[in-house]
C-alpha cells in the first residue's frame, strides 16, 4: 500500500487529492464488463463484436517481410529521434500519389509520429497557454482536448449533427471563444459518424482559420479508406499549408495498429514545433518499423483492397439494419456506421424503453450479444464497426445474417 502522503501529491489535471477515488465507470469499461457478463450468462451464444475500432487482420505480407529484414540491419538498431529520411520521402511520395498533393518538402514539412495519438497529445504543448481555447468536434476523439486542458486551456465543442452532414457550423461559435481560440481540430472521414468532408468544406475551414488567426489540425487517420471517388486531403486546398497540418496513420489504412507509426505533414513551422516537442518526449519509432512503413506507403493498393472489404461489409450491415427498422446510411469512408438508437423494442408482450444510446447498447450486448459503442453527445446514437473478425466473404455474410436474425424478433420504434 502507498504512503498516504502520495494521495496529496497528484496534480490537479488528473484529479488532485481526489485522484483514484471516483466510482464513475468509463464507457468502454462498461462495454467490457457487459460483454464479459453476457458471455458468462450465455456461453452457447457467440458474441458479435461490432464495437472494436481496429482492423481484424494482420499487416500485408510485403510489409511484414520488410520489417523482418530491416530488423536484422545493424544500422537500424539505434535511436531514431525525429525520424529517418527514407520514411519521410515515402510519406511525401504517398501524399502526391494518393492525394495529389505534390508540393510537400520531406525535409521540413513531414515528421513521423508514433501513431496519431502521440502527435495529438504533443501538439497542444506547442500552442496552448492558460485560458486559450481549442475548437473540437463532438462526438469525437478527445485526446488533443484533454492535453490542452492539462496546460490550462479550454475546449469549445462544436456539435456534429445529421442536419449539417455531421460537419461543424463555424458561424455559431461565440465571438468570446473565437478571440481566445488557437487551434481548430478536424477529423474526416470522421470517428464515430463516418462522415466525409468535401473540398468545399476544407476551403471554408482554411478561410475561417486565416480570418480568426487559428491553426488547423486535421486528423486524417481514415483519409484513404474511402468507398467512392478519390481520397481527400485538406492540403489539396490552395493556401491550406499556410495554416494546417494533417495527421496520417498507417494503423487503420494498412492494418498496422500495433506498429504505432504515422506522420504529421503540412505547415513547416507547426511541423518544426511538433518536432521540438517530440525531441523532448520520445526517441523516435524503431527505424525498422519506419522502413517497413515506407514499404507500405509505396503500395497504396493495400489500402484500396482493405477499403473494398469494408465497403462490402458496410453494404451487408446497412441492409441488415434497415430490414429491421433502422435508418442506416452507408458512409463514404472509414469503417464506422453511426446509427440513431431506437427509443424502444417490443417482443411478445414486453416493451423495453431506451432513454439513451448507451441504454440501447448495453441492452443489445446483454440480450443479443451484439457489441456496439454508444454516443450520446448530440442525440442518441450507436456506432457499429465493420472490423468484426471474419475470414472471407462467406464468413462476413454469415455474421451479418446472424445479426439480422437476432434483431428480427423485435419491433423497434424510433
Amino acid at each position: 500500500m502507498s504512503d498516504p502522503y502520495i494521495q496529496e501529491l497528484f496534480a490537479k489535471r488528473i484529479g488532485g487529492k481526489e485522484y483514484g477515488k471516483s466510482t464513475a465507470i468509463y464507457k468502454f469499461e462498461k462495454i467490457k464488463r457487459a460483454k464479459q457478463a453476457a458471455q458468462l450468462a450465455n456461453p452457447e451464444v457467440s458474441l458479435i463484436d461490432m464495437g472494436v475500432g481496429e482492423p481484424d487482420e494482420m499487416a500485408f505480407p510485403i510489409v511484414i517481410k520488410s520489417l523482418q529484414h530491416e530488423a536484422t540491419v545493424p544500422e537500424n538498431r539505434g535511436y531514431a529521434d525525429n525520424g529517418g529520411e527514407d520514411y519521410k520521402k515515402a510519406a511525401a511520395h504517398y501524399m502526391a500519389e494518393v492525394f495529389g498533393v505534390h508540393h510537400i518538402k520531406s525535409e521540413t514539412e513531414i515528421l513521423h509520429s508514433i501513431g496519431s495519438k502521440t502527435a495529438l497529445s504533443m501538439l497542444p504543448a506547442c500552442f496552448i497557454n492558460e485560458g486559450d481555447y481549442v475548437l473540437m468536434t463532438v462526438p469525437g476523439y478527445p485526446v488533443l482536448g484533454t492535453h490542452a486542458q492539462y496546460y490550462g486551456g479550454k475546449v469549445h465543442n462544436m456539435p456534429l449533427e445529421a442536419a449539417n452532414d455531421f460537419l461543424p457550423d463555424f458561424k455559431v461559435i461565440p465571438e468570446a471563444v473565437l478571440t481566445k481560440a488557437k487551434i481548430l481540430v478536424l477529423n474526416y472521414p470522421n470517428n464515430p459518424t463516418g462522415a466525409s468532408a468535401t473540398l468545399e468544406f476544407y476551403k471554408e475551414a482554411v478561410a475561417f482559420a486565416k480570418s480568426n488567426n487559428l491553426i488547423i489540425i486535421q486528423d486524417a487517420a481514415y483519409a484513404s479508406l474511402v468507398f467512392e471517388g478519390a481520397p481527400t486531403s485538406i492540403l489539396q486546398v490552395d493556401g491550406a499549408k499556410d495554416v494546417a497540418v494533417e495527421l496520417h496513420s498507417l494503423s487503420k489504412s494498412y492494418n498496422m495498429t500495433g506498429w504505432r507509426i504515422g506522420f504529421v505533414v503540412g505547415n513547416p513551422l507547426i511541423v518544426k514545433a511538433y518536432g521540438d516537442m517530440k525531441d523532448n518526449s520520445d526517441s523516435g519509432q524503431f527505424l525498422a518499423i519506419q522502413k517497413a512503413a515506407a514499404t507500405a506507403l509505396a503500395n497504396p493498393r493495400i489500402t484500396e483492397e482493405i477499403a473494398a472489404k469494408y465497403s462490402r461489409r458496410m453494404d451487408l450491415l446497412v441492409a441488415a439494419l434497415n430490414a429491421n427498422g433502422f435508418s442506416a446510411s452507408k458512409p463514404k469512408g472509414s469503417f464506422f456506421l453511426y446509427v440513431a438508437a431506437p427509443k424502444s423494442a417490443s417482443y411478445a408482450d414486453q416493451k423495453i424503453h431506451f432513454d439513451s444510446g448507451e441504454a440501447f447498447s448495453q441492452w443489445l450486448i446483454t440480450n443479443e450479444l451484439i457489441s456496439t459503442v454508444p454516443w450520446d453527445d448530440c442525440g442518441d446514437f450507436v456506432r457499429f464497426s465493420v472490423t468484426f473478425a471474419a475470414q472471407g466473404e462467406e464468413a462476413e455474410k454469415k455474421i451479418v445474417t446472424e445479426i439480422a436474425s437476432r434483431l428480427a424478433k423485435y419491433q423497434f420504434t424510433f
